[in-house]
């Protein structure tokens, strides 16, 4: 009995050290990551972007497009969707720079009913209120080093992006052979079953959320046109783009619709067609875009996936929000191929209700089959 008693002890002992030890180790990687951010921001943007333009590279290559050839179409595209994108925006945002004047004028006018508002209500003076913001309102001359200095970094990280990029796809398969040289005989199977889930999850995930952004641009831009929202494609593609961002970025979107639309004198109605828009959006999204278009390729609990959201942004700002789910499920995988990580990536994973939700998503997948055979048997 006092045999069995000191071995449990001993097994209890060992396994606390082993948690302790990696731990530890998954602290230090996080210090890492924070103190080596101007190397690794890039760098890991660069990575997982790559593994987008990985298929479409390898198509070429089979078309007997020399690879050299075949990664710079890669990136040229990649620049022209870039190109294309902020071309929209700047036409938009250049549309909603025609009425700034007027969204001046109101936001004035509410600003003044907020302080009057306020002196109502406890007490402080106009004076007093002003006197506060000038206090704390940063100085122009303070500002423009700032901004200087972020647009030079800004320049300098998308530069060293693309040459990551380029650089990723052109010696990919010297960085695997690399991968498998560290890996000992009887592992390089585990590792190529490794490379292959992780490319794999990069890849759906971001054609997934390319396929998601779209059609909630559409919806968004559909549902704020019929309410009569001014720039109304403006702020569909503002909500949509903050789809990247899950649970916060969409509801941050639609806030910014409703404020913006409040200055510019929007009635109560239209306010609750906001918001009645964000509802039915959501609603159509959860139910029938994510099981459809995203399905369980990241397989993380939503608990995790705010907790790498906010790490990712301590971390690495707004780049970490972007990286963060591709990387947690990049590191979910590798946790379920090590024996001593397997903890780790069951406490990240989403709980298992896989026979329920298979049968939910192919009714919905069965359904839209049949209406799109009516469709095309109609015509």
């Amino acid at each position: 009995m006092t045999d069995f008693i000191e071995k449990k002890s001993e097994q209890i002992k060992a396994t606390g050290f082993v948690f302790i030890k990696n731990l530890f180790l998954l602290f230090l990687v996080i210090a890492c990551l924070y103190f080596a951010k101007e190397f690794l921001m890039p760098l890991a943007i660069g990575g997982v972007v790559a593994t987008l333009f990985l298929p479409f590279c390898k198509w070429m290559e089979e078309k007997r497009i020399f690879r050299g050839a075949a990664v710079f179409i890669c990136v040229f595209v990649l620049l022209l969707f870039i190109t294309g994108i902020g071309a929209l925006l700047g036409w938009q945002i250049s549309e909603l720079a025609n009425d700034i004047s007027i969204i001046k004028e109101r936001a004035i006018q509410a600003s003044v009913k907020i302080q009057e508002y306020i002196f109502s209500h406890f007490g402080i003076t106009i004076e007093k209120q002003s006197q506060l913001i000038k206090t704390h309102q940063p100085s122009v001359s303070g500002i423009i080093p700032i901004m200087a200095g972020s647009f030079a970094s800004l320049v300098t990280n998308f530069s060293l992006t693309i040459i990551y990029i380029f650089g990723l796809l052109y010696y990919r398969d010297h960085i695997k052979s690399f991968l498998f040289k560290l890996s000992p005989p009887n592992k390089i199977n585990e590792m190529k079953i490794v490379i292959n889930s992780v490319t794999k999850v990069s890849q759906q995930y971001l054609v997934g959320l390319s396929k998601m952004i779209f059609i909630l641009w559409i919806m968004y831009g559909i549902g704020f046109s019929i309410i009569g929202i001014e720039n109304a494609l403006f702020f569909a593609i503002l909500c949509g783009l903050l789809e990247i961002v899950p649970y916060i970025g969409n509801i941050t979107g639609t806030l910014i619709t409703v404020l913006v639309a409040a200055v510019q004198g929007a009635s109560p109605p239209m306010i609750f067609g906001i918001l009645g828009t964000y509802g039915f959006v959501q609603l159509f999204q959860g139910w029938v875009l994510e099981p459809l278009i995203l399905g369980s390729q990241v397989k993380i609990n939503p608990l995790f996936t705010i907790i790498s959201l906010v790490i990712g942004q301590l971390i690495w700002g707004i780049p970490g929000i972007f990286l963060a789910i591709p990387l947690i499920a990049m590191f979910k995988i590798v946790c379920d191929n090590i024996d001593s990580l397997k903890p780790y990536g069951f406490l990240i994973g989403e709980i298992r209700t896989a026979k329920k939700e298979s049968t939910i998503i192919k009714k919905i997948k069965n359904w839209f089959k049949m209406k799109i055979v009516k469709n095309i048997a109609s015509i």
